[in-house]
């Protein structure tokens, strides 16, 4: 009954899924208070930033901390800012708490300013999907 084979059972199957890399959900990057960086900052997942940015940061969800301070633009799917920014930011959804500090410009879909918050820039409200935020690729080595 189970002994009995088929040489079509011996074919390889076939299949369109492919393995799922890094499907665990990772950790946010940390970048703590006494850290400070020149440059930009590319990044495939969620980020925090205690220290001084001087560049660029492009990420899927960017935390600034209440000790932080960017020099910038910032490219997000989501920020949610408690310290010190100087520079645009794109973000499909912007937190600005009691403690922000924001000298720039805002494009946003959903924006919520905390009362105490300091914005000095222009908010510009995008219809959903129409905020362009190119996905982040990772260079080949």
């Amino acid at each position: 009954m189970f002994s009995k084979t088929n040489s079509e059972d011996k074919k390889p199957i076939k299949s369109n899924l492919q393995p799922l890399i890094n499907a665990k959900p990772c950790p946010p990057s940390l970048i703590s208070s006494d850290v400070s960086i020149v440059g930009d900052i590319k990044c495939d997942g969620e980020m925090q930033i205690d220290g001084v940015i001087d560049g660029n940061i492009h990420t899927d969800i960017l935390e600034v901390g209440k000790s932080a301070t960017i020099n910038g633009e910032i490219i997000a799917d989501k920020v949610r800012i408690n310290g010190a920014v100087n520079g645009r930011v794109k973000s499909r959804s912007v937190e600005l708490f009691s403690t922000a500090r924001v000298i720039g410009d805002i494009m946003h879909e959903n924006l919520s300013i905390e009362t105490g918050a300091f914005l000095e820039g222009h908010c510009k409200r995008s219809v959903k999907g129409d905020l362009p935020l190119p996905k982040l690729t990772t260079p080949k080595t």
